[in-house]
């Protein structure tokens, strides 16, 4: 592996530890679960714009940022032996496979919490 890949593995590592320190406290504090499930009626977390959703958008755009330098970088003829390629590509790969599991989970609690919320209004 090279420079600019244990970097990326690095900093993909802090992050993660950055994200968990912002998200598990307040997954306890707000998300309410009886019997180990989430009950989505008490929940109000899920119906509003929430840290959960500021972090999201941050990585987003990190890794917009990512590709689009790892693009520019292509674009000027590096190759993927420069350590600043090895970087954005590992990066870019990494968030945006986070950002889209993220958006597909936050959709579908969504979609839960209307259904349990006013799930008998909208039949």
């Amino acid at each position: 592996m090279g420079v600019g890949w244990i970097v990326s593995l690095i900093v993909a590592g802090i992050l993660l530890v950055l994200i968990l320190a912002l998200v598990i406290p307040m997954d306890r504090k707000y998300v309410v679960r009886e019997n180990r499930k989430i009950n989505y009626k008490k929940s109000k977390i899920f119906l509003k714009w929430n840290v959960f959703d500021t972090v999201t958008l941050s990585l987003a755009i990190y890794t917009i940022i990512c590709v689009q330098t790892l693009n520019i970088l292509i674009s000027s003829g590096q190759t993927v032996e420069n350590v600043y390629v090895q970087f954005f590509t590992n990066q870019a790969q990494v968030w945006t496979t986070v950002s889209i599991i993220y958006l597909v989970s936050r959709v579908s609690i969504t979609l839960k919490a209307i259904k349990e919320r006013w799930g008998d209004e909208l039949d």
